[in-house]
């Protein structure tokens, strides 16, 4: 009998499995295609190698401005793709290094638990191989990390359209489209936009919202998106119908208009992964969001856990990373628990106030807290500070004073601490950690005044932001 079966191998499970072997548990890590789920395969790390080579391709591009002369500059979409290809063969490779390393089992075929964990009678979990083949295994708890799938909505003409593809097909695509219609303006839409507008596709984005990337501080992403020149962003308006590779829709006022695409890409965001694993029969407490799971990931069924996109609370892979790292502290304290001992493990708890976010478009975006609005709807007293990036030097040096970005604090009035850190532009994804520590941390204005920031960085230009509040 394992001590722990994980079902699907993405970051909450992977990353789970490699703790729980640290510590000596006998695992079972069962997954359905890749080890390293959608991140790794079909989504953060494909795009982001992608987007580099888009971004190098922009910069060759602009070279002049910086005094560097770059003669018949072109792309090459297979040899990106094949580059794309090689990252992310050996950082799968990587993964399978480490689970060796820890003794983890990996069965590559479809889960379905059977039955959960009873007294001292195992959880039992059927596996079914590509090839067929049926396998049983008992494990005295479970880890569901089965991930999430992209949205398809249910809208007319989609059905069978080979013109329509999600973000895992658009990734595999043999040429770039001469033009490309977004459907959704959200992190995907916005990450896809920047990468083929820049590779000289004629991009359209149509959102229903009145703005792009809804989640971001009110001022920070028209900047994003007036910064993306490039792409024509169709806000406020409803797809109705698709017919081929043209899609009709309707403005905010009401009228009937349609743009021509080669291909369109439904971007309307990702949902867990809920169905052929047997969830419909074990009686797990699923919400509107996903499976239902306290701060410590524990679902209502003992003995069961789950972690990651599957719950619905924070779809990055970042946080099923420390969703699996929670999930793995209370495993082992009620594994200690059932063999007679003191738990020997400190147990650890979820937290969201302080997950940080980062949006990969051409410029960049990332925050981490409240934004402007959503202290407002809580009630919250505030102050606010922003300045441009440009006050950076680094910033300056490597993209000119032209160039879009901003950075925004947000901070409580009745006692200073640091709510919210929000940026657009080159260098937030890196720097946002940081901005994550100061609010988990509690700290306030002057706190940050007094640390020291190295120089020249872009991340500077926080503490600048402070100062001026």
């Amino acid at each position: 009998m394992y001590d722990v079966i994980i079902i699907g191998g993405g970051p909450a499970g992977y990353l789970a499995a490699e703790r729980l072997g640290h510590h000596g548990k006998k695992v079972l890590l069962i997954e359905k295609s890749f080890l390293g789920g959608t991140c790794l395969n079909v989504g953060c790390i494909p795009t982001k190698t992608l987007l580099n080579s888009a971004k190098l391709y922009s910069h060759a591009l602009e070279g002049e401005r910086f005094g560097v002369h770059c003669d018949k500059v072109f792309y090459d979409w297979k040899a990106i793709q094949a580059w794309k290809t090689e990252v992310v063969e050996k950082l799968r490779s990587g993964i399978s290094g480490m689970l060796d390393k820890y003794k983890v089992t990996v069965k590559e075929g479809r889960a379905e638990l059977m039955a959960p964990p009873r007294g001292s009678n195992g959880a039992k979990v059927r596996i079914t191989g590509k090839d067929g083949m049926v396998q049983e295994a008992e494990s005295r708890t479970v880890l569901i990390s089965t991930g999430s799938i992209p949205a398809i909505p249910p809208l007319p003409g989609s059905a069978g359209n080979d013109k329509l593809v999600d973000s895992t097909a658009l990734l595999s695509i043999q040429e770039v489209p001469a033009a490309l219609t977004v459907i959704g303006g959200g992190v995907i839409g916005v990450e896809f936009a920047s990468l083929f507008s820049a590779l000289g596709s004629k991009v359209t984005v149509i959102e229903m919202m009145d703005e792009i990337l809804p989640f971001m501080d009110r001022e920070q992403a028209p900047l994003m998106r007036r910064a993306m020149k490039t792409v024509n962003f169709k806000l406020g308006c409803r797809v109705e119908h698709i017919d081929g590779g043209r899609v009709f829709y309707r403005d905010k006022v009401g009228e009937a208009l349609k743009v021509d695409a080669d291909l369109i890409l439904m971007a309307a965001g990702r949902r867990p992964e809920l169905q052929g694993w047997g969830v419909e029969q074990l009686g797990l407490d699923i919400s509107r969001q996903g499976i239902a799971v306290d701060d410590r990931m524990r679902t209502n069924l003992t003995g069961i856990w789950a972690a990651g996109d599957v719950t619905g609370k924070s779809l990055l892979a970042h946080s099923a990373y420390r969703m699996g790292e929670v999930a793995v502290t209370d495993i082992l304290a009620y594994l200690d628990r059932l063999e007679g001992k003191q738990p020997t493990v400190p147990t650890d708890r979820m937290r969201y106030d302080a997950v940080p976010w980062a949006v990969y478009g051409i410029p960049e975006a990332a925050g981490v807290g409240l934004t402007e609005q959503e202290a407002e709807q809580r009630g919250l007293a505030i102050k606010k500070g922003s300045l441009p990036m440009r006050i950076s030097g680094r910033f300056a040096a490597e993209n000119g004073f032209a160039a879009p970005g901003s950075c925004k604090v947000i901070v409580s009035a009745f006692n200073d601490r640091i709510l919210g850190v929000h940026a657009v532009g080159s260098y937030a994804s890196e720097f946002i950690w940081g901005a994550a520590a100061l609010i988990e941390q509690e700290m306030r204005i002057q706190d940050v005044r007094e640390i020291i920031f190295p120089h020249p960085t872009v991340s500077e230009t926080i503490r600048d932001v402070v100062w001026t509040m």
